[in-house]
């Protein structure tokens, strides 16, 4: 199906909140919950992260942000305020450091337009910890929904979707948690479609994660005064000057995900939702996965390496092909320096990515030795788009390779193990709050359907 006919036209939002209010949470499968429970975890981690970062301080330094009274945390911080806004800021925290998980159905990253706003509804509403992965769930899924819908063409256009789809699924995980009706859901999603926003062209700067905490308030605040009896427009989406033919256009979008029933598996059981292991462009992951395995499995070292070759995608390298990195930024994008810090630390944390971290002279000395080539190159290896190959010549002669072709963390097959999920999440929760409350806080966290009072699990997460 292109588009809608006009019978078709009366139900969109309206069969999308049928099915956001009527769904039954006993479906939701053990994997399901294990996946949330993980999305969920490394979100407040890297929202923990986030906290000290110019983006997220400049936010809560200016008039007026965060001075409603409330009984909401900002997270990493003894700081309460309104619901709305710690959406905003911990919302803006989360993607502050762009370390959080994503979706390559969704073209960007399905928990935070999610978790900052259930956090906030469950101090506030006083919701279970099965409650909040209930109404993860749904939200995941409408999120979902719309990318299925809407790309690639509202990708490709420019629109960041992180943000521009994710605000449904705000509103999906708001109405869930307040317990909306069918007609108030259908009225808080078409408010939404009004207040969706986000744009490509400021990727690269403070306001992409920004992007993230406007859009989770506006989808709270759309639930918030559709529950109150605010009034939208229901055939916001199909609209002939509505959502999709505004932000898509004629003949580039299919509704047919958006009306269709939720079948087994749910998109929260997709293979291709994953965990961000490290904290540098993703493009660089299977390099550093690759150099680590040969780090621990053949004892290879920086004092026994002669040189090394990172074989890497055409679409990859051009983006990473970064010899000698002269800023953090740059060496966030740098196949070289993530390579060279794997094998000098043996993990690449986010410290590797502050100050002066690569003009380190160990670093320096590493760099000079490593060399990027694409697949497919005279000479070098064939290999996917997401493949990589590090190849070793050591000083005694010896030649190794390593290639990693399913990623930890880029398939949802192939997912991070717990302890790998927590080395994450002491590295970005050590930033904000005490040392001692970190693992209590992951293990709250992991076994988040058994909480039934927030209270405690709050109290971990308010700073130092």
């Amino acid at each position: 199906m292109d588009g809608l006919n006009t019978t078709e036209a009366t139900n969109v939002l309206a069969a999308l909140a049928e099915r956001i209010t009527t769904f039954d949470p006993e479906t939701i499968t053990p994997k399901a919950i294990d996946v949330a429970k993980a999305g969920i975890t490394d979100t407040i981690g890297v929202t923990l992260a986030g906290l000290p970062e110019p983006c997220t301080q400049i936010l809560l330094s200016t008039p007026g942000v965060a001075d409603a009274p409330g009984s909401c945390l900002i997270l990493g911080t003894g700081q309460r305020t309104s619901a709305l806004d710690a959406t905003l800021v911990n919302g803006i925290a989360s993607h502050a450091l762009d370390f959080d998980d994503f979706s390559d159905v969704l073209g960007g990253h399905q928990s935070v337009p999610l978790v900052p706003v259930l956090f906030a509804l469950a101090e506030e509403k006083g919701l279970t910890g099965r409650q909040l992965i209930d109404a993860y769930v749904v939200g995941f899924e409408v999120e979902h929904r719309f990318a299925m819908a809407l790309h690639p063409h509202h990708y490709d256009k420019g629109w960041h979707p992180t943000a521009t789809l994710g605000i449904f699924g705000t509103v999906a995980a708001a109405a869930r948690a307040l317990n909306l009706d069918a007609t108030k859901t259908t009225r808080a999603l078409a408010i939404a479609a009004s207040l969706a926003a986000g744009i490509k062209a400021n990727f690269g700067t403070m306001t992409k994660p920004l992007h993230v905490g406007h859009s989770g308030r506006s989808g709270l605040m759309a639930a918030l005064i559709a529950e109150r009896g605010f009034e939208a427009n229901p055939q916001a989406m199909e609209h002939h000057q509505g959502f999709f033919n505004v932000f898509n256009g004629e003949g580039t979008f299919d509704a047919t995900p958006l009306l269709s029933a939720w079948t087994a598996p749910l998109t929260i059981e997709l293979p291709s939702i994953g965990v961000k292991q490290f904290p540098c462009c993703g493009s660089t992951h299977h390099a550093i996965a690759a150099m680590l395995a040969l780090r621990a499995d053949d004892g290879v070292t920086a004092d026994n390496v002669e040189n090394i070759t990172i074989h890497v995608h055409q679409r990859r390298f051009r983006h990473t092909n970064t010899a000698f990195p002269q800023g953090v930024l740059q060496a966030k994008f740098s196949q070289q320096y993530a390579v060279a810090r794997a094998l000098l630390d043996g993990a690449v944390r986010l410290k590797d990515f502050e100050n002066d971290a690569f003009l380190q002279p160990e670093v320096v000395r590493l760099l000079e030795k490593i060399t990027v080539v694409p697949f497919g190159e005279p000479g070098a290896p064939e290999g996917g788009t997401w493949d990589a190959e590090v190849a070793v010549s050591l000083t005694d002669g010896r030649k190794l390779f390593k290639r990693m072709d399913n990623m930890v963390g880029r398939s949802g097959d192939n997912a991070m193990n717990r302890a790998e999920l927590f080395a994450k999440f002491e590295d970005c929760a050590a930033r904000a709050i005490p040392e001692n409350a970190v693992a209590p806080a992951f293990d709250t966290l992991m076994a988040l359907e058994t909480v039934t009072d927030f209270n405690e699990l709050m109290a971990l997460l308010a700073g130092k």
